[in-house]
């Protein structure tokens, strides 16, 4: 104590603050110019939304469609449309009248490969074979890598490629002895009378001929008698016209364009073969 009366600090009494702004609460201290500036700053960035992450919404770089991504995505459709080609089924666009009224220039079809891998081609089955070598001379395959690679992706969607395949009902089985005609004008199946409601009333042949089918192989109509090059028409080939069974493709199982003809084709029961089979 002075002798004024005023205190005065000791400055060996702790308690005592020997600078008066020293008892202020710290967060009333006066804070320099930066830590202003910083305190104005984290405010303002409370209040203002962050700007978007414009690489937040990129894929991820093993996600981007890169040209080696697309060329790998082409090759394994390739591959998958290859697959079923081979084990499955196959597309094909119906060149000529011979089938008619069952099937029409143009139609697109769909071939079973499956059928004949788990069982047998049986009489009245409209089937696609590679006639090379049948009906027509060997077939030169094309040199170009390129033009292969356009056929079969060409094949793959239907398209017509210029390639030996034909398109007919299965009419003589192998062993079988197949006669035009009898007095009723229908073909004979060893003898019996071959019941045909696929050609509604019209004549079973034009043409007479008397063949016996060589084993693994097939005698073959179009349902458009008149207008249809078919086994008839190579009775003098080696094999007499018919059709080896290494050279069915498959069975055609339904039209599927264009959509207003589109239906499914299933199989044909003839009465020669019940008569046959039951037969003595």
């Amino acid at each position: 104590m002075s002798i004024d009366g005023a205190c005065t600090a000791d400055p060996a009494d702790p308690t005592t603050p020997s600078d008066p702004t020293s008892a202020r609460p710290a967060s009333r201290r006066r804070r320099g110019p930066a830590a202003a500036s910083a305190a104005v700053a984290s405010r303002w960035r409370r209040l203002v939304p962050a700007a978007p992450d414009d690489d937040a919404d990129r894929p991820p770089a093993g996600r981007r469609w890169t040209p080696r991504r697309v060329l790998s995505l082409l090759v394994v459709a390739a591959l998958v449309v290859a697959a079923v080609r081979l084990l499955l089924v196959q597309a094909f666009v119906i060149p000529s009248d011979s089938m008619q009224p069952l099937l029409h220039v143009d139609d697109r079809v769909l071939v079973s490969r499956l059928d004949y891998r788990l069982g047998d081609v049986h009489r009245g089955d409209v089937i696609v074979f590679d006639g090379a070598g049948v009906f027509d001379a060997p077939g030169t395959p094309s040199r170009s890598s390129l033009a292969a690679a356009g056929r079969a992706v060409a094949s793959a969607f239907g398209a017509p490629v210029g390639e030996h395949d034909y398109v007919k009902r299965v009419i003589g089985l192998p062993g079988e002895r197949v006669r035009c005609c009898d007095a009723s004008g229908r073909l004979e199946i060893d003898g019996v009378p071959l019941d045909e409601p696929y050609l509604h009333g019209t004549p079973a042949s034009a043409l007479t001929f008397d063949i016996r089918v060589p084993a693994g192989r097939y005698w073959v109509m179009g349902d458009h008698r008149d207008d249809s090059g078919d086994s008839r028409a190579h009775l003098g080939d080696p094999g007499g016209g018919t059709v080896p069974e290494d050279h069915i493709v498959g069975r055609v199982v339904a039209v599927w364009w264009p959509f207003s003809r589109a239906t499914g084709i299933g199989r044909v029961e003839t009465s020669a073969r019940e008569a046959r089979e039951g037969s003595p």
